[in-house]
Parts: C-alpha cells; sequence; structure tokens
C-alpha cells in the first residue's frame, strides 16, 4: 500500500514540473470597416488573440507569416461573438487580418514576435 502512495505522490509531482506554457492575449477588436489589435507584439511561443466581432457581419481574423503564410485562422466568427485563436509562433515580422464579409484582404496591420 505504502509503495502504491509512494509511486502516486511521484506521479502527481512529475506533472508539476517547470513546463507551464505561457501565453501572452493579444485584444482583437473587429468590425466592418476596423481591426484594433493590442498590444502590437509578444514574445515567442504560445499567443492567444482573444477576437471580439463588434460589427454586424461575420468576420474571419488570420495571422499571416511571410508571403502571406496562414499561421492560424478563425472563421465565421459571428457578430457580437468572441472566441480565441491560440497558436505557436516563433520569432518573427506577421501580419494580422480581420476579413469582414468573410471575403477580400481584410483590414491588415503589422505585429512582431520577439525573442
Amino acid at each position: 500500500m505504502r509503495i502504491v502512495l509512494a509511486a502516486l505522490a511521484v506521479v502527481a509531482l512529475a506533472g508539476c514540473s517547470g513546463d507551464e506554457t505561457h501565453t501572452t492575449p493579444i485584444s482583437v477588436t473587429g468590425a466592418e470597416n476596423s481591426c484594433d489589435v493590442a498590444p502590437t507584439s509578444a514574445p515567442a511561443g504560445t499567443v492567444v488573440f482573444g477576437v471580439q466581432n463588434t460589427g454586424s457581419e461575420v468576420m474571419d481574423f488570420y495571422l499571416y507569416g511571410e508571403a502571406d503564410r496562414i499561421v492560424g485562422e478563425l472563421q465565421g466568427v459571428g457578430p457580437g461573438e468572441a472566441r480565441d485563436l491560440i497558436v505557436e509562433v516563433p520569432s518573427g515580422a506577421y501580419t494580422t487580418a480581420c476579413v469582414p464579409g468573410a471575403s477580400g484582404e481584410g483590414i491588415r496591420s503589422g505585429f512582431t514576435v520577439d525573442q
């Protein structure tokens, strides 16, 4: 019985190792004529974009890397809806885009991921 309890304690402590994931919350508020992203930079690693659609039509949100390669996307964010996009990103220059009506190139702005 003591061996079983000791083994369970070791397993429980192993789950508390220092490998915690740290996320950086980024606020995105989009509508038909706007796409506000704040802050416009984050450290490399897991980044959470909290996307809020304040417009009256469905919106998509994208994070693009070099040559418009899609790094992350949220499709079909409805009016008044809020959803999270969680991506793992290395350092570099990126572009965010809110695409009202889910068509076209959208409203774009630069986003930097630091080391």
